[in-house]
């Protein structure tokens, strides 16, 4: 049978940070509703110590959200967790995340903390938080380009504290799959007491790499994963939840795991997501992009018009895409697809006005990015 993967969504706390969006308090309170009506298991809603506006809208979001754990992102320092625990405060399902620097790189140049200082905060604010829920994460914030010994030290402390999911943030998108798959399963040899506990991954895409990094963490023994809607987050942006989602279905059988999303609600979540953060989704992004079902190719085009999966793996409808797979006349499209839209518009032609309307089509495709459906109805009515 498979294992479930859980679905933590941080769209409101790390997709936040993507540079020019702020969510409102309504905002923040309509994607969690969303994200929640998907099947997403956890939720976090923000970090409430960085301004009262923002414990007030991650309190909106822990009071009136149900059907997933609300959680609160938390430094390992006092304030933090008080914060978090005072904004979760009527959550009926919550979490307390707790972080803090674990390579030597940021150690040095930004916390200014030894490791034995480190250990001890960790520990401490685990512990702090566990009066607040039972349910506390903790990160080893750049566990990729840390210590694999002292990252091993730190999730022993916490472990014993209370934490019970352990999540290993690529925080700055260094690593490669095989990278990532090497350091799970080298915490599960250094520390067996972990596997108590839920091991998680959080990627960022510097390299573009996330979505490939969680698999591989999966493959690894991981089983939850950090995403956000349409990718976005700090940077280059966090692990796409809807490539995630859509990978799992595509290859989860093979690996042994499932989630518990409802995808069919993907597609109008990335809308919403866009609409409310203003960062559009590119065209060619994968799964929700504009162009993700749109056919071209006259090669792919006669492909999807005999059988879809030719040229598909995702049928738009997993992801209640409103269109589906759709043909796009241009300079590269061939006469199947060209009858085909002609047919789908209701125009019958012999074979001869066919043909005639066919020529024609490819000297205005010629110099015309996309020829549309006003402009094929002229041609095949100038053929007739």
């Amino acid at each position: 049978m498979s294992e479930r993967v859980r679905i933590f969504d941080t769209t409101l706390r790390d997709g936040e940070q993507t540079a020019g969006v702020c969510f409102s308090a309504r905002d923040k309170l309509e994607v969690a509703t969303a994200l929640a009506a998907l099947g997403v298991d956890v939720i976090e809603a923000g970090f409430p110590v960085s301004s009262p506006e923002e414990c007030a809208a991650v309190a909106e979001v822990a009071a009136n959200v149900r059907g997933a754990t609300i959680c609160a992102l938390a430094r390992a320092v006092p304030k933090d967790v008080a914060a978090a625990g005072e904004a979760l405060r009527f959550a009926p399902a919550r979490r307390i995340h707790v972080f803090v620097n674990a390579s030597d790189m940021q150690l040095a140049h930004q916390l200014q903390k030894t490791r034995a200082q480190v250990v001890e905060m960790a520990a401490a604010m685990i512990g702090s938080a566990r009066q607040f829920t039972d349910d506390v994460e903790f990160s080893p914030m750049d566990a990729t380009r840390a210590d694999p010994e002292f990252v091993a030290e730190l999730v022993r402390a916490v472990l014993a504290a209370g934490a019970g999911t352990i999540n290993l943030p690529d925080t700055v998108g260094f690593a490669t799959p095989d990278q990532v798959g090497a350091l799970f399963r080298g915490l599960r040899a250094r520390v067996p007491e972990c596997e108590a506990a839920v091991l998680s991954f959080h990627g960022q895409d510097d390299l573009g790499l996330a979505t490939a990094n969680s698999l591989a963490a999966i493959a690894a023994g991981a089983r939850q994963v950090e995403v956000t809607v349409n990718a976005i987050g700090e940077r280059a942006g966090n692990t796409s939840l809807e490539e995630v989602a859509l990978a799992l279905r595509v290859h989860g059988e093979r690996l042994g795991v499932a989630s518990s999303l409802d995808t069919r609600g993907i597609y109008a979540l990335s809308e919403l997501v866009a609409e409310r953060s203003g960062i559009a989704v590119p065209p060619n992004k994968a799964v929700v992009g504009r162009n993700a079902f749109r056919h071209a190719s006259g090669i792919h085009q006669d492909g999807v018009l005999k059988e879809r999966s030719t040229y598909e793996v995702i049928d738009p409808a997993w992801i209640g895409h409103p269109v589906g797979s759709e043909i796009v006349l241009g300079k590269l499209s061939g006469r199947a697809g060209f009858a085909a839209r002609a047919a789908a518009l209701g125009l019958v032609l012999s074979e001869a006005e066919l043909e005639r309307a066919f020529r024609r089509f490819q000297r205005v495709a010629a110099v015309t990015p996309e020829v549309g459906d006003a402009e094929l109805r002229v041609l095949c009515s100038e053929a007739a």
